[in-house]
């Protein structure tokens, strides 16, 4: 059994599954590899089977509805759980996130971490090729989050993530309803409400070459309804976990 599961969540991105499995298969060749698909009407869904079929590394989990990115993780983490694999990574299907970071990722979650974040908002991460406006909502919404929840997370938004999966057992998975951004913001709150160590590793970011953005203005109005009720009603609990640079 390879001690990672990497769950690459897609939905229309059939222009570039195909290299970001490549990508992932040299920079991670004994990890397995889900493609949990929702349903997407450009035929990933097909694309994703060809390559499992040509890659015993690779499997597919085809849901019938779109119902969000929180959703899909969710879908991919029980997997993880139930087959028994040590780590599950969150990466996006786009290309935004090297896969080349990934040998350093899963080496500092073997070093101890429960979560390590691939970060944008630290020493040495960047965002490349984004508006000044997309720019502007990510920091702002970043900033919001940190200050009404009192964390430490620089990223608490980022989507490319190492979780150790012991960690996720003392989580109530079943109760995690957000999407999108929030959905990252939730997980990581969790985990550093409840003690545990996370991680911070530098990447660059880099917007998608090809295919559409999935952010909407649904997804933001969530973030800030959530988190905005969280604070009030959950933010004096001071989280106790270790947030360290890497």
């Amino acid at each position: 059994m390879p001690e990672a599961l990497i769950v690459v969540p897609t939905f229309n991105e059939i222009d570039s599954l195909e290299s970001i499995i490549r990508r992932i298969r040299v920079a991670a060749p004994a990890a397995d590899i889900l493609v949990v698909d929702d349903s997407s009407p450009d035929g990933t869904g097909q694309l994703a089977d060809a390559l499992a079929a040509s890659d015993p590394r690779v499997s597919v989990l085809h849901r019938t509805t779109k119902d969000g990115l929180g959703r899909a993780y969710l879908a991919g983490f029980a997997i993880a759980l139930a087959k028994g694999y040590d780590y599950v990574v969150e990466i996006d299907a786009d290309g935004s996130h090297d896969p080349a970071e990934l040998p350093a990722m899963l080496g500092i979650a073997r070093g101890g971490a429960d979560l390590v974040i691939g970060s944008r908002r630290v020493p040495g991460g960047s965002v490349h090729n984004w508006s000044w406006m997309r720019q502007a909502i990510s920091k702002v919404g970043n900033w919001y989050a940190r200050t009404v929840l009192r964390s430490r997370i620089h990223d608490l938004t980022a989507g490319y993530r190492v979780y150790r999966t012991s960690a996720l057992r003392d989580l109530a998975l079943t109760n995690v309803a957000s999407q999108g951004y929030c959905f990252q913001v939730e997980l990581a709150w969790l985990l550093e409400l409840s003690g545990h160590t996370i991680k911070e590793h530098p990447i660059a970011f880099e917007e998608r070459a090809t295919g559409r953005s999935k952010m909407g203005s649904g997804i933001v109005v969530e973030a800030l309804m959530r988190i905005t009720w969280w604070g009030l009603t959950r933010g004096t609990r001071r989280p106790t976990s270790p947030v360290t640079l890497v």
